[in-house]
């Protein structure tokens, strides 16, 4: 894969080979194996507790406005300007019209800033567990995120265990994360730990700082309002603060899930967008059935190739993908 010619560009340590190469080597076998078992159990996991796998567009006249420093993907939708989705988020709050719980896995397209490209847990394009709960508070969704990385990590373990062995993982790292609840830690906090902006989101070096110390998953919440979308819902108690968590995975592998309680109610997320400088028309679909009535919910989103890189041990994320796409380099 080539490099375009832009000498300022941050180069990763390590590119992917060719896609003959990457194909048959043992590694990308064992943790495409890997994935496999996982994703089926986390689909047998969520279907036993009454989700029902929906099939989300992947393009549409808006996406995710939150997908932090990424740019957008236009395309040409027979004269109209429609977007590739960087998150289905709005069609996830949609879909609980027809069901109270779903989830979904799909691709989604972030052209990340390319800094991002050293730090090996970014690609362009990536594959999304979207899960979504009418009725649900943060606490209650928070639970079904953790019950979800357990379960995929028990799956690994149990029924992929030479392949881990290969990878030369260290399985015995799970046992915190097998054992206790996860711990949780609030964005003030954890700004007071590492440094940074306490109005603005966690960066991605402080993030993987935090996560060096961590023995096993865990929550930080309650990010302040002017960090994230005009979707997750602000606290009623603490204004300004919004009622929503990243998941991070322990040894420096950082955020593996975004999430929180959704605003629903017509006023305050036209509110809410122009808070955020979006232009409401954008959205007029959306808007349309909010006004008619949505279910409050809370959902959230798990990068597979970040929970599969966290599960093997890989060292780039790369290597949990089968056509790895990296922010600036050209690729198949």
């Amino acid at each position: 894969m080539q490099q375009p010619p832009a000498a300022e560009m941050p180069r990763p340590e390590r590119l992917p080979d060719t896609p003959h190469k990457h194909l048959t080597s043992e590694t990308t076998r064992d943790v495409l194996r890997i994935q496999h078992k996982v994703l089926m159990a986390i689909r047998r996991h969520l279907d036993a507790e009454g989700f029902v796998e929906i099939r989300v567009p992947i393009i549409g006249p808006v996406t995710d406005p939150g997908a932090r420093g990424a740019k957008q993907v236009d395309i040409d939708y027979y004269g109209r300007r429609y977007k590739l989705m960087t998150s289905a988020i709005l069609y996830k709050q949609a879909s609980l019209l027809a069901f109270d719980k779903i989830f979904c896995i799909a691709p989604n397209v972030r052209l990340e800033p390319l800094e991002t490209a050293g730090t090996s847990r970014h690609l362009a394009e990536f594959n999304q567990i979207d899960v979504e709960a009418a009725g649900y508070s943060r606490e209650q969704i928070m639970r079904v995120a953790q019950e979800i990385v357990v379960c995929a990590v028990r799956e690994a373990i149990e029924s992929m265990p030479k392949e881990l062995e290969r990878l030369g993982r260290d399985t015995d790292l799970f046992g915190d994360l097998l054992r206790r609840p996860f711990d949780l830690i609030s964005h003030a906090d954890a700004v007071s730990e590492v440094g940074g902006d306490p109005h603005a989101e966690i960066d991605w070096e402080g993030e993987a700082r935090i996560s060096r110390k961590a023995t096993r998953p865990f929550f930080v919440t309650d990010y302040p309002k002017g960090s994230r979308g005009f979707y997750d819902r602000e606290s009623r108690e603490l204004p300004g603060v919004l009622r929503n968590f990243d998941l991070l995975a322990p040894e420096g592998y950082g955020e593996l899930a975004s999430g929180g309680e959704r605003e629903f109610e017509y006023a305050r997320i036209v509110t809410r967008m122009r808070e955020t400088g979006e232009n409401a028309s954008k959205y007029a679909w959306y808007l349309d059935m909010v006004r008619d009535g949505i279910p409050d919910s809370a959902g959230f989103g798990i990068g597979l190739e970040r929970l599969t890189r966290y599960i093997t041990g890989v060292e780039h994320i790369w290597e949990a993908c089968a056509y790895p796409k990296l922010p600036g380099v050209y690729s198949p």
